[in-house]
């Protein structure tokens, strides 16, 4: 499953650094070589010419300096680099670096849309010591946004529900997910997605575990619950087809464990599939 590599530390505090791993975005594509997808060195950002703002400090990957930024015209890719999507990379840049790009994405992206305050529009400027963009004039402290989103495997005997859902990007049965409502707990927002899309109500919830999931700056707080009543009715909006997979049918087929969904569905299937 991608994740930050035990090997990183985060840091709020630039650093100058000859040899940092910079991670450029545009749209929320990475800048990478062509060649061999490898990360701009110190001459190409140079030529980049980013004001100091849209460079923020990442952390230390292997004691090694990390920053994000980002550029608004992606014509400025130089020579013999391009734009890749960070979906479009996995399975072929080094997992760890994966994985710190997929923090470096969210705090690009949160550093390019809080620029200006939220409530009185004036200039903002990086509070010291922590993570956040404070108002030079209001106060007002803004900090990267994350969304936290449940994920749940309902279990029936010897039966898992799988469903298609209407918005994803990948077309393929996985868990239900939805993102949590303001005021909300993980355990409220699990009842009351599984009853919107899927028409069923579940007892007996169970954390199975947690991922960072940054398309674009979501938390996936995984369960299991099991399942206690009502028929499957879908929310078409949500929802294009929902059923139960059991030991004699058909399973999704496998999957890198990239997500936390793929764990969670593999964790569940029959032993013989």
């Amino acid at each position: 499953m991608l994740h930050t590599p035990a090997s990183f530390t985060p840091l709020m505090a630039s650093r100058s650094s000859p040899d940092a791993l910079s991670f450029i975005f545009h749209a929320g594509r990475l800048l990478v070589r062509e060649a061999d997808l490898a990360l701009p060195d110190e001459a190409t950002v140079t030529s980049l010419r980013l004001d100091p703002q849209r460079l923020q400090p990442v952390g230390l990957l292997d004691e090694r300096y990390c920053q994000a930024g980002w550029v608004d015209d992606e014509a400025l890719a130089p020579s013999g680099y391009g734009w890749r999507g960070l979906r479009s990379l996995f399975g072929e840049l080094d997992e760890g670096l994966l994985g710190v790009a997929m923090r470096a994405v969210q705090i690009a992206e949160w550093a390019r849309t809080h620029r200006f305050c939220g409530a009185c529009g004036s200039g903002t400027a990086l509070a010291s010591g922590e993570r956040c963009f404070k108002c030079v004039n209001c106060g007002h402290m803004a900090y990267p946004r994350i969304s936290p989103a449940m994920m749940v495997l309902i279990r029936k005997e010897d039966k898992v529900l799988l469903a298609l859902h209407a918005q994803s990007a990948v077309q393929r049965f996985v868990p239900l997910a939805g993102f949590l409502e303001a005021g909300e707990t993980i355990e409220e927002a699990v009842h009351r997605e599984v009853f919107e899309e899927v028409g069923l109500r579940v007892h007996n919830l169970n954390y199975f575990g947690s991922q960072s999931w940054p398309f674009p700056h979501s938390l996936m707080i995984a369960f299991t619950a099991d399942y206690l009543d009502g028929e499957i009715k879908t929310d078409p909006n949500e929802i294009l087809e929902a059923r139960w997979f059991g030991p004699g049918d058909e399973w999704p087929e496998r999957v890198p464990h990239i997500s936390i969904s793929s764990i969670l569905v593999d964790a569940h299937r029959p032993k013989a599939d």
